[in-house]
């Protein structure tokens, strides 16, 4: 008889036993092999992920670590005394002369390819409202606000004052190439002397100078040494974001940012800056749009180009100078080993992890402005 509930088969010759297995009973071999697989399955993915992560971490360190470790061997390999010599002898013949009013301007114009869009930029900005067609760094898009609330903590926005028939301008980038060269004397004689972030005055003097006319930072690079702001005239804040402006504008009025604004920096930043609010600018974003456009001309990839600040600052000087040197300049890519900057212990390695700046394309665009004349390179590395 057919048992439709337990869907089993009994034979009465043989006392009732069911010739089938109750359904119930049933436990399909292929379900249990179909369950396993899906289990291992899953297991797998979340391995191969996990090995994955693990792989990505590894190669990153592997570039990145390394040019942060500290070496057994000297990394400074300076030039022979007779070369160093050879670039004093060259500084000091340039600040002999007499100042040539227009100079780098006139050289620059020269230019097989004429960055015309980087003459006649205002240096600082003004007023934060506008037509911005996009937000930080190249823009104020969606930041009008913030900038107008730090404009209104800043009682001035002109640039430093200097003589005004004839300026002369050094800008002081923080490459190895500067260690050792003993330009610091020289340095001091320029009428602006221009500086980026925290690289150090206090202590190199001999070698980047003592005074800063102009420095050009954000809230992660400013100094945080208060040596470094003594002999500075003018700190002018690059808005990489627009939390930048709130930073600026706690730093100036003393009132601080909440924890939670703190959270959205990468580092810790600073709480203070001992100058008063007339030494405090905001450069104006136009100048860094402008250099990302003219260096796309130099690049081999278009994309959307962010200027450094050391490439952003030899533009503001060719704003505010009529002649324009630079000293500090030059990656040497090809030896990895090299220091990075005249200070600290970083190596050239560091710049296989950077991915937001071309300094291909500013390396070539430097060496154009240098081999027309319109800069002057004191360290001879371009």
């Amino acid at each position: 008889m057919v048992t439709l509930k337990h869907l089993s088969v009994n034979d009465n010759d043989e006392d009732g036993v069911p010739l089938l297995p109750e359904a119930s009973s049933l436990e399909s071999p292929t379900t249990q092999h179909s369950r396993a697989e899906s289990r291992d399955f899953f297991l797998s993915r979340r391995y191969n992920f996990i090995v994955s992560i693990v792989l990505l971490l590894s190669l990153y360190s592997a570039l990145l670590v390394p040019a942060y470790l500290p070496t057994a061997e000297p990394i400074w390999t300076n030039e022979s005394s007779a070369e160093n010599l050879a670039l004093l002898n060259q500084s000091a013949s340039l600040l002999s002369q007499s100042c040539h009013s227009g100079w780098s301007v006139e050289r620059m114009r020269t230019m097989l390819s004429t960055p015309a869009g980087l003459l006649k930029i205002p240096v600082f900005l003004e007023n934060g409202t506008g037509d911005w067609a996009l937000p930080p760094p190249l823009g104020l898009q969606g930041s009008e606000e913030m900038a107008e609330q730090a404009l209104k903590a800043l009682p001035f926005t002109a640039v430093p004052t200097g003589p005004e028939t004839c300026r002369r301008c050094v800008v002081v980038g923080s490459g190895g190439i500067l260690h050792g060269k003993n330009l610091g004397a020289h340095i001091d004689q320029y009428n602006i002397i221009i500086r980026v972030n925290n690289a150090p005055v206090f202590g190199f003097e001999s070698d980047a100078g003592s005074r800063t006319t102009i420095r050009l930072i954000y809230p992660e690079g400013a100094p945080s040494h208060i040596q470094e702001y003594e002999r500075t005239e003018v700190v002018a804040l690059v808005v990489f974001k627009s939390l930048d402006l709130a930073w600026m504008t706690s730093v100036v009025t003393k009132e601080p940012l909440s924890w939670w604004s703190k959270l959205w920096f990468w580092k810790d930043v600073i709480d203070s800056i001992p100058l008063q609010p007339e030494n405090v600018r905001i450069l104006n974003p136009e100048i860094m749009y402008r250099t990302g456009q003219v260096l796309q001309t130099y690049a081999e990839q278009q994309r959307k180009m962010v200027p450094t600040l050391g490439i952003t600052a030899v533009v503001v000087a060719l704003q505010v100078c009529d002649e324009v040197s630079i000293a500090g300049f030059g990656y040497d890519l090809q030896h990895p080993g090299a220091p990075l900057h005249y200070y600290g212990s970083l190596r050239m390695d560091a710049m296989k992890t950077q991915v937001v700046h071309d300094v291909s394309a500013e390396t070539v665009f430097l060496k154009e402005l240098v081999k027309a004349g319109a800069v002057r390179d004191l360290t001879g590395a371009l």
